[in-house]
């Protein structure tokens, strides 16, 4: 529990028996839960989960969207629900940066971002930032809003999960959430955060056949959304903007240079 929200962690996860064990136990200690969504795992997934302290729920039907739709089911009583993914690749240590602003009262979601932050090098390949990059701006140029990545580190709460009616079951989950977001006029906060080279091989980036999937899917998402509502420009209708540097962070750097003069 964070200064009294309740907090729960889901992980979707597919065939990570190399790096489940290590992610759960780099959760932090004060987590309410650590769920993770065996997606159908063909290896020990779900058994070294379960041991390494997780609770484990399975979803059968494959694709990441529905991985994370069976893992919200398990943490209903959880206020804010924090998503990351199973690889080893997100630095659970920074799960603090994507609370901030939340628990401020400043966002109802927090995108981890691996542009802003440190990505290790080889951890984002060359498709893996052109993909974000144009998500991005074409986000931008149709309601206004402003992201810089579409990283799977990321905090929500749960009326804001409520509004959001998530429903993509692959690989559109995380773009369908900021476009939702933008489309609602959430408050939408970005912070850095580091990423690191996976453990294991990726499903999605390691495979032109998923790279090429995922790409089309995500375009179709932000394409979809475009037909369904008309643009708005930014301001009001489309919420606060993006923060690239929260206000928290710039305070927290002004008392630290206070001090240290």
């Amino acid at each position: 529990m964070r200064e009294g929200m309740r907090v729960g962690l889901v992980i979707p996860a597919l065939d990570e028996a190399a790096a489940i064990g290590i992610v759960v136990q780099s959760a932090p200690g004060w987590l309410d839960r650590i769920v993770v969504a065996d997606n159908g795992s063909s290896d020990a997934t779900a058994e070294i989960a379960l041991a390494a302290g997780a609770v484990v729920v399975r979803e059968r039907r494959r694709g990441y969207g529905s991985a994370c739709l069976a893992g919200l089911a398990a943490v209903r009583d959880c206020d804010v629900v924090v998503f990351a993914d199973a690889d080893a690749s997100d630095d659970l240590t920074e799960m603090e940066r994507l609370l901030a602003p939340i628990l401020a009262g400043q966002a109802d979601l927090v995108i981890g971002s691996r542009v802003l932050g440190r990505a290790e090098r080889g951890a984002l390949s060359p498709q893996q930032r052109f993909g974000n990059a144009l998500a991005c701006r074409l986000i931008r140029l149709w309601w206004g809003a402003r992201f810089t990545d579409l990283g799977p580190f990321r905090a929500v709460t749960r009326g804001a999960l409520e509004r959001l009616a998530m429903a993509d079951p692959d690989y559109g989950w995380t773009v369908e959430m900021q476009v939702k977001a933008a489309r609602l006029g959430l408050t939408v906060a970005e912070v850095p955060v580091s990423y690191r080279r996976r453990i294991g091989r990726s499903k999605i980036s390691g495979t032109l056949r998923g790279v090429l999937a995922a790409g089309s899917k995500i375009l179709w998402v932000i394409a979809a959304s475009a037909m369904r509502r008309p643009r708005v420009g930014p301001g009001p209708t489309t919420g606060l903007p993006v923060t690239r540097q929260p206000p928290y962070l710039d305070k927290r750097r002004s008392r630290q240079t206070s001090t240290r003069s």
